[in-house]
């Protein structure tokens, strides 16, 4: 049997194992979702097998015994199997008795009803650059909330990034050259609509549905208007209407492969107006560098669409980062035309802003300057909370500016 690969989301499993019934462990196809829930789990049935999944819609029951953590694969395929699931918590009176995995939320939303208090939910996402063994480690994450004067140097280049970029953080690709892997990615997308959407209500046409992939690739970390991609999704002499673009888009979340990125909640002062649109991302930068047929070389040669993949894949490990303190990470964007890429904010409320760039010292100045910028648009109170101001970049280096603006290198980061 293959080594197990420790994901960043292992210990949550266990902490949430200790306090509820059982887990709900979602995400894209792919992503790890079984080779994570096996490493937790004592026993196990794969309901994407058909007589597994016959046994569980007639009798749910039996599918549920056996040595615990019991591990209940593609549990969607079935969707009664919550309800059992539930009701066994409620008879066991006991943590930690289920695993359920699925790359796709039933379309009537079974979950909606029941399992408060007795099923956790969790997302996998994609690999991180500390998961898959390219981040050096060098800066902690939390160093973002606490005083950090340490430099750090080494790492990726640029053209390994345009690299990470193409291969992506899928376990199954991680140890593949970039190339095949690329050609993995590729057969990834091409499936999305027949494979991945094929089970939910209306599923989207096959052709329509490639072209909005293509279209939110091109604009990847923008607040594209659905208007927008609607126009860049034309096929022949008809768009789709703004509508069927936000049905294609929900449907794209409802498996996992889109993660919009929402605008940081903060109230302004009245004579600021913040926008509200999300910035487009997929789960994973590779796919829209696969919907595109990118090759590390097409990237390098186009620096500003390098530049928004290096965004989104910058936002990728930020948000996995997150997860592992419970914090989210959104974007902010006002009316005056201050743009900070990214904001991450802890329960307790204090924030890390973010600037992401490629690197270049007119860029990085720039940056800081945007950051710098932010104090002036945030009430007193919001403004207190700040941590760090902070330029995530492609460089080679980690250090201190004498603006207290900190330059962190993204293959330096890890929890």
């Amino acid at each position: 049997m293959p080594t197990y690969r420790p994901r960043l989301i292992d210990q949550r499993i266990e902490r949430k194992l200790r306090s509820s019934g059982g887990i709900l462990l979602r995400g894209a196809r792919q992503v790890g979702k079984t080779t994570t829930a096996l490493h937790h789990a004592r026993s196990h049935v794969q309901l994407g097998d058909l007589d597994p999944r016959r046994l569980a819609i007639l009798e749910p029951h039996t599918t549920l015994q056996g040595p615990t953590p019991r591990l209940i694969d593609e549990w969607q395929l079935a969707p009664d199997i919550w309800n059992a699931v539930r009701h066994e918590i409620d008879e066991r009176q006991a943590k930690g008795q289920f695993i359920l995995t699925g790359s796709a939320t039933p379309s009537d939303d079974v979950t909606r009803h029941s399992g408060a208090g007795r099923i956790a939910r969790m997302t996998l996402r994609p690999m991180s650059l500390a998961e898959s063994g390219d981040s050096t480690g060098s800066v902690r994450f939390a160093s973002l909330w606490e005083e950090w004067d340490s430099g750090a140097t080494g790492g990726p280049t640029v053209s390994d990034y345009a690299d990470l970029i193409v291969k992506g953080g899928w376990p199954g690709s991680i140890d593949l050259p970039v190339l095949d892997a690329a050609d993995s990615l590729t057969d990834y997308v091409d499936n999305l609509a027949s494979v991945d959407l094929r089970t939910l209500d209306s599923p989207p046409d096959p052709i329509r549905m490639t072209a909005l992939l293509r279209a939110l690739a091109r604009n990847t970390s923008t607040e594209a208007s659905l208007t927008k991609l609607a126009r860049e999704s034309q096929i022949g002499a008809t768009a789709p209407t703004p509508s069927t673009v936000r049905k294609y888009l929900d449907q794209l979340a409802q498996v996992y492969v889109l993660d919009e990125l929402a605008a940081w909640p903060v109230h302004l002062r009245s004579s600021i107006a913040q926008r509200v649109k999300p910035r487009w991302h997929f789960v994973d930068p590779s796919i829209g560098a696969a919907a595109l047929r990118a090759t590390p070389t097409s990237l390098e040669k186009d620096p500003e669409t390098l530049g928004l993949f290096f965004e989104s894949l910058a936002i990728r490990d930020l948000r996995a980062y997150a997860d592992t303190i419970d914090a989210q990470v959104y974007h902010y964007r006002d009316a005056e035309g201050l743009e900070i890429d990214a904001v991450i904010e802890r329960p307790d409320g204090t924030w890390a802003a973010c600037e992401i760039k490629l690197g270049g010292q007119a860029a990085i100045d720039q940056a800081a300057k945007n950051l710098h910028r932010l104090r002036h648009r945030l009430p007193q109170h919001k403004w207190s909370q700040a941590a760090s101001l902070n330029i995530i970049t492609a460089g080679p280096a980690s250090y201190r500016r004498k603006d207290n603006v900190q330059v962190v290198a993204l293959a330096h980061l890890a929890p």
